[in-house]
């Protein structure tokens, strides 16, 4: 616990009750901002609801003073901690008054004002920090991915250019279509396109007239090939990959977390075990394995039916 010239007002703040409290009023306030966007409850219920914004921010600012007392002699100590000067921002904006011309800034504080939960939520804060510890290291993932995405939408452009012109007429449509692909929306339906040929799959009569140029050709090996290992490399690989750096990312948190704690002379009680987080990290990766085999399993079969 911090040392301070009010130790029962430093207990206050930083006790359970406390943070539950400001917890429930963080919930009360993201339900009003979504209660507000229904015409029909603000037009019978609108007065209740400003009344029970206001009381929302005056407990936010209350929260604030409080903990700004706590660092006595040296409140400047409390706008040391950037979550602080967040929640500090957003009420201070909140209070501010607009013009007409400036009111969407007042909403958007007052939506925000939902983030403060990861201000209060220690496991929220290693995930935020986490994250942002993995930006650099995704920053060249994402370069990867960009590589592969460019290099499949040419050869795509190549190999089914003649035959759908829906998909991969040009380079842009090639890499629209294969950000599909990767998300696994109806990506089976591409291939299909290419296995049978524009004429027999995909295409209706009226809208083979609309691609003049349009030569459906049907390239069964290719389609499997080409659609199949993208979606291996581009959503398992690169899936993976992600993963690996964001459980890096949370380690490193975690371990500087402990440093803290242990230079403070403080306990990690406050901020929990994450052990069960890295669990479900890799029962996601057990998941992406399993996903993983389904579809070689999909490209075995389309090769025996060939």
């Amino acid at each position: 616990m911090r040392s301070g010239s009010y130790p029962s007002l430093i207990a206050l703040v930083e006790s359970k009750s406390f943070t539950r409290i400001v917890i429930l009023f963080i919930l009360a306030a993201a339900a009003l901002v979504g209660l507000e966007t229904s015409e029909s409850i603000m037009s019978k219920h609108g007065s209740l609801i400003h009344v029970l914004d206001a009381l929302v921010l005056y407990v936010f600012a209350a929260e604030a003073l409080l903990k700004i007392l706590s660092h006595l002699p040296k409140p400047g100590n409390y706008f040391k901690d950037g979550w602080n000067v967040f929640d500090f921002s957003i009420v201070v904006i909140c209070f501010m008054p607009f013009d007409a011309e400036y009111v969407a800034v007042l909403r958007l504080a007052r939506v925000l004002r939902v983030l403060r939960l990861l201000s209060v939520v220690p496991k929220l804060q290693i995930l935020v920090v986490a994250l942002l510890r993995s930006i650099p290291s995704m920053f060249y993932v994402t370069i990867l991915l960009f590589i592969l995405f460019y290099i499949y939408a040419v050869l795509g452009v190549m190999l089914f250019g003649d035959n759908d012109q829906k998909h991969y007429a040009d380079l842009g449509d090639s890499m629209l279509s294969l950000f599909r692909v990767v998300t696994l929306e109806d990506w089976t339906d591409i291939m299909y396109i290419n296995m049978y040929g524009s004429d027999n799959y995909g295409y209706e009569l009226s809208e083979m007239s609309r691609y003049p140029g349009i030569v459906p050709t049907a390239s069964p090996l290719a389609s499997v090939i080409f659609h199949v290992s993208f979606v291996l490399f581009g959503t398992m690989v690169m899936l993976n990959l992600f993963i690996g750096v964001i459980m890096t990312g949370m380690q490193e948190a975690q371990e500087e977390t402990l440093q803290l704690n242990e230079k403070d002379g403080t306990t990690n009680s406050k901020l929990g075990d994450y052990s069960a987080i890295v669990e479900e990290m890799r029962e996601l990766e057990d998941q992406v394995e399993t996903l993983r085999n389904r579809l070689r399993g999909v490209r075995e079969r389309e090769e025996k039916r060939k």
